[in-house]
């Protein structure tokens, strides 16, 4: 049978490192690149693999293309820290890798986020799919960041259990996260040529929660839904506003 290799990504992940890892500890190899992290994330690698390897963080894309790379077997599973394989998509997995088909060059999968005591169904973050799963050698991390992509050379298959994604600790950690993404997302704005202004930051944010709370249906997903479309469209208003803000200082 074909072997699976599983690489991850980490930096400061001891809260939720395990739970990731346990899910994948039948593989038969498992690589983690850490970003030197200040925590014991790296201590709490050691019982799972030898193979961990410190590398200076320079975004996700590098990163990840980097820990590609170090795979040794013929499949190749590629995880966040903060996600972990459900008791669904695990047997599909092993099924996919071991069959005799030689027409998919990748897999996709659903993502499931767990977000404010709920799994969230609509509001756009559901199936949200990913495409991880994919034959040695054949792609690699693309996009522009912190929007990766795995471009695949050949035919992408489909299976249907989740990812489970434990992406936000809480609301403060949710606003964390924004910061930082919205100085990627705005610098990436500024490369490609785009000029941001008040009438930017008013549209895009207000069509971004019209989006996720009505038309992806983020009213079905209770309090959390309605708290997810405001933060999402605060997300794109300080995207916008931090390229103006950029804009004006060149």
């Amino acid at each position: 049978m074909p072997g699976l290799s599983v690489v991850i990504v980490t930096h400061n992940e001891e809260d939720r490192i395990r739970g990731c890892l346990d899910s994948v500890a039948w593989a038969d190899e498992i690589i983690v690149v850490d970003a030197f992290s200040t925590d014991r994330t790296a201590e709490y690698c050691r019982p799972y693999t030898d193979r961990i390897y410190t590398r200076v963080w320079d975004g996700f894309i590098p990163q990840k293309n980097y820990a590609l790379k170090l795979a040794t077997k013929e499949w190749v599973l590629s995880l966040d820290a903060d996600e972990r394989l459900s008791d669904r998509l695990i047997p599909q997995i092993k099924a996919a890798i071991g069959t005799a088909d030689r027409g998919c060059a990748a897999y996709s999968m659903p993502r499931k986020t767990y977000y404010l005591g709920r799994w969230m169904e609509h509001s756009g973050w559901y199936p949200d799919r990913k495409t991880r799963l994919i034959r040695n050698g054949a792609g690699v991390w693309t996009g522009q960041e912190p929007h990766d992509t795995l471009e695949v050379d050949g035919r992408v298959c489909r299976l249907d259990g989740d990812i489970l994604h434990y992406s936000f600790r809480d609301l403060s950690h949710h606003i964390q996260k924004l910061d930082y993404f919205t100085d990627l997302a705005s610098s990436e704005l500024i490369k490609s040529g785009r000029h941001a202004g008040p009438v930017d930051m008013m549209i895009h944010s207000s069509g971004m929660f019209v989006k996720m709370f009505f038309v992806k249906k983020g009213f079905l997903d209770g309090v959390q839904g309605f708290i997810a479309a405001c933060v999402s469209a605060f997300h794109v208003f300080i995207k916008y506003a931090k390229a103006w803000e950029k804009g004006t200082e060149q």
